[in-house]
């Protein structure tokens, strides 16, 4: 389902609501529903489209990208931590291999080309980035990816720090000391 089919569905919700013959075709819709007692495979592993695992601008070192949603502000260095919301699948296939909101990465410990591809997003943008094999697992074979796969990744840079910054949050300087109070001599 697109956005703006998402969209036109919430915007007709509210008329929906009042009018008595559209009230009356959602109850019968909703009645020829019948329940499916069948058992979902696990783990779920659904299939990005085709059109949406191409990238229309490439980089000198052969990444893709496509820009869904401008940033602003910085862009991450090599040697930050992002924090991202990223969708992984196979460009020949579609096939969702890893996923995750709210994810804290170091650029300098992701394959090439994911870190290549954070290092060109500004704060608050998501990007669809083409992975070749070659900046990606190569020849090896990485869990579900097969050896020599182009990857496809949905990124959303939402924030970034220096290492220097994570580590002072994660090590608050100790509060001081207390010093004992002195009574006033009369």
């Amino acid at each position: 389902m697109t956005i703006l089919s998402r969209v036109a569905r919430i915007v007709a919700l509210p008329l929906l609501a009042v009018s008595p013959i559209a009230h009356a075709q959602t109850q019968s819709a909703a009645a020829a529903v019948k329940p499916n007692n069948a058992i979902i495979p696990l783990p779920l592993n659904p299939i990005v489209p085709a059109a949406q695992r191409l990238c229309s601008a490439k980089t000198a070192s052969g990444l893709g990208y496509t820009v869904l949603r401008p940033g602003t502000g910085a862009k991450p260095a090599a040697n930050d931590i992002v924090l991202v919301n990223y969708l992984g699948y196979l460009a020949a296939t579609g096939a969702v291999f890893d996923q995750n909101m709210q994810s804290p990465l170091p650029i300098d410990q992701v394959i090439p080309g994911f870190s290549q591809a954070l290092q060109t997003m500004n704060r608050t943008a998501v990007v669809r980035f083409c992975i070749p094999a070659a900046l990606g697992y190569g020849a090896r074979e990485a869990g579900s990816i097969p050896a020599n796969s182009d990857l496809v990744f949905q990124v959303e840079l939402l924030d970034f720090k220096t290492a220097a910054e994570v580590q002072a949050m994660n090590n608050p300087p100790a509060p001081a000391e207390a010093q004992p109070a002195t009574s006033a001599k009369p």
